[in-house]
């Protein structure tokens, strides 16, 4: 291994992967991959369901299948891989300590960083399920690697907290394998997944799903007998007399998921409480010089395109850095913040440079903190100035959304201190 490269990715996910490509491709001469597993892919490899690429391939691709794409392109480009490897530490200065079973203590420089780490699941201990704690409670993505990788079924009749995508497509596996899913249950009175998973996982085949219910506590000493469900209301506490015993085996959580950011914080990046990722701007940098962040790192995504997306971005930026063509993020760069308002939760980049707009066009991704099942816009505003609008037929909390700052909107961006994020009704 060398002792100094252009580019260092942490992670092989569809961000970490399309992250490497770009530093490749934008001219940086030295990539490093350093991923945790034994392959590359991240969680694609386990992901065996299809509907992977139909925006960015234009084809539907199982997980794998899209990995292998992005793997043999990597390869090709010669980037170079460090496998069973976990990164012990990045400093400020990009110093990396990094240890692995054959490659022992390892330690290197990078021009620059992407941290394309992916995201983990919530747990039943970080959602506070009161009960005995007997085997037979899994987050629903160990449930997948244990079905599609290792060949081990969990369980025979279960139950689902939580109608995220993993949830609902997990819910279908099972099906698929001759479990019976007796119920999926839902705190939130919407879907938070996919509206495409719910069809094709729930409604094709007849699994029940209950909303604004939860799971009040779990039955059973060695092994789970049983769950009580509970309907909850709008402030999400218990309705008395709605409890129901549900007999199963095992309670699989889709309760949402957590970018892993223990990295981001060891070294200093500056992190969003909304996105629980780093604050970036348009090219994907952090508030720290050449560390560039990709991914579900930086906020969950809906559809690995859209993470492959990113990852692009994140890399090719990388690359600039370490190439000298990419300021450092400074006070006197002329940068204005997004700001989330009317039925926006969160607004990812945090940060837009006017001058990127010179180049191409500046997409913004957000999530509604409310569904509207009614055609509305997507508005970014600077004061009561329109900057860009853009029509869609719905907003969904599980939908993220996106808006496109066109690059005749440079003027107006440059000028602008902050654009406000806006998701309202279409007036006829």
């Amino acid at each position: 291994m060398k002792q100094k490269y252009d580019v260092v990715v942490i992670g092989s996910g569809p961000g970490g992967l399309a992250a490497a490509i770009a530093a490749k491709r934008a001219g940086a001469h030295d990539v490093l991959i350093i991923e945790r597993d034994v392959e590359l892919g991240g969680i694609l490899q386990q992901c065996i369901h299809n509907g992977f690429g139909v925006e960015s391939l234009k084809r539907d691709l199982t997980g794998p299948g899209y990995a292998q794409r992005f793997i043999n392109e990597a390869q090709a480009l010669n980037v170079e891989v460090l496998l069973d490897s976990m990164v012990l530490e990045i400093t400020p200065e990009r110093h990396i300590i990094a240890c692995g079973k054959e490659a022992g203590l390892v330690e290197l420089d990078a021009r620059a960083v992407v941290l394309a780490m992916g995201c983990r699941e919530r747990t039943r201990a970080q959602i506070r399920i009161p009960g005995t704690r007997p085997a037979g409670v899994y987050t629903a993505g160990t449930a997948q690697r244990w079905v599609n990788i290792e060949g081990y079924m969990p369980g025979k009749r279960f139950v689902i907290l939580g109608s995220g995508d993993i949830g609902m497509i997990m819910a279908r596996r099972l099906t698929f394998e001759g479990a019976t899913v007796e119920r999926m249950l839902e705190i939130m009175p919407f879907i938070t997944g996919l509206n495409r998973n719910y069809v094709q996982c729930l409604l094709d085949f007849n699994i029940p799903l209950q909303l604004s219910h939860t799971v009040k506590r779990v039955l059973g000493s060695k092994r789970v007998e049983a769950v009580e469900a509970v309907q909850v209301d709008e402030r999400w506490q218990p309705i008395a007399g709605t409890e129901e015993i549900i007999p199963c085996d095992t309670l699989l959580l889709s309760v949402g998921l957590i970018p892993e950011n223990e990295l981001s914080r060891q070294m200093g990046v500056k992190i969003d409480p909304l996105t629980g990722g780093p604050y970036v701007d348009d090219g994907f940098q952090t508030g720290m010089p050449g560390v560039f962040a990709a991914g579900n790192v930086v906020h969950v995504y809906d559809l690995v395109d859209w993470v492959t997306e990113a990852g692009l971005i994140a890399g090719r930026s990388a690359a600039e850095f370490a190439l000298g063509k990419r300021p450092h993020p400074s006070a006197d760069e002329k940068t204005c913040r997004t700001k989330a308002s009317e039925n926006v939760r969160y607004v990812v980049p945090q940060r837009v440079n006017a001058e990127a707009l010179t180049q191409r066009p500046v997409k913004l991704q957000l999530r509604v903190l409310h569904p509207i099942e009614e055609p509305v816009w997507v508005e970014a505003r600077n004061g009561d100035d329109l900057i860009a609008r853009q029509a869609e037929r719905y907003a969904r909390p599980g939908e993220m959304l996106s808006l496109d700052l066109p690059q005749k909107a440079y003027d107006a961006v440059r000028r602008a201190e902050t654009l406000t994020v806006n998701v309202v009704r279409r007036r006829a």
